[in-house]
């Protein structure tokens, strides 16, 4: 059964890809927050901007949680994005470090879904 911190970083992702940014950094991002995009400046705003920006520009953008992972005050999720129907994808990883249900750090991988692979396990 999903934790409090859990919640909170599922329902941030959540908010987040279907363009409510703003909400999701009000109900979710505590004080001091930062990240590790190395695509952005380490603040809140820089990294809200960008991910304002992202749901622009992507409005039918699917985000599928696809597993979850806490432990402590951490949560792992495991993510398959695609920024449109016809994209392949991105499998996403989101490490999420959470104070009194708030989220106060974050870092975040992504890997291409390669057109093929020899791989008979799947991507998933």
């Amino acid at each position: 059964m999903p934790n409090e911190n859990t919640n909170s970083a599922v329902s941030f992702l959540e908010l987040a890809s279907s363009g409510k940014v703003r909400e999701a950094y009000e109900k979710y991002i505590g004080d001091g927050f930062r990240h590790h995009n190395p695509f952005f400046e380490g603040s809140a705003k820089s990294l809200q901007a960008g991910m304002e920006e992202n749901a622009k520009q992507n409005s039918n953008k699917t985000f599928t949680i696809l597993r979850t992972i806490s432990e402590g005050n951490f949560v792992v999720t495991h993510s398959h994005v695609q920024q449109n129907p016809e994209h392949r994808g991105v499998i996403v990883v989101h490490i999420f470090r959470l104070e009194n249900g708030r989220i106060v750090e974050l870092w975040d991988v992504g890997q291409p879904i390669p057109e093929a692979s020899p791989n008979q396990n799947g991507i998933f």
